[in-house]
């Protein structure tokens, strides 16, 4: 039986640079690195970078990091203010900010958690929905 995800491994092709936006801009902790990646963490989640051709998904699939509603406006502002690029607007539930890391892969920083999204979408639902408990 699976107990929850273990770790997130991200291809990168510059791991110093990628490193840099991991722990400078979004606050990682950095816990080891090597030749070929390095090890952070994020609220007991561990996140690998291995160095890689990256090629980020040209699809919905991204990574989404959870803040707090009163940390939101301050760091999505620092991270715009940085210049990172932007490759979605918010439409859905709780504040999000949709950027993408220095390779291109497509993160979020969400406000929310699973239970306000399903009430969110309990109270929009739509006749195709069905909710399981």
């Amino acid at each position: 039986m699976l107990n929850g995800i273990n770790h997130i491994t991200i291809a990168v092709s510059d791991l110093e640079r990628s490193v840099a936006f991991y722990q400078q801009r979004l606050g990682m902790g950095l816990k080891v690195t090597w030749v070929k990646g390095a090890y952070l963490e994020v609220g007991g989640q561990w996140i690998c970078l291995s160095v890689d051709a990256a090629q980020p998904s040209r699809d919905y699939s991204h990574i989404a990091f959870d803040i707090s509603e009163q940390q939101f406006d301050l760091f999505s502002q620092s991270l715009v203010t940085s210049g990172v690029k932007l490759w979605k607007k918010n439409k859905s539930e709780g504040d999000s900010l949709y950027l993408l890391d220095p390779d291109g892969h497509k993160l979020e920083i969400h406000v929310g958690t699973l239970t306000t999204r399903l009430q969110k979408m309990r109270n929009n639902a739509t006749p195709d929905m069905i909710f399981y408990d």
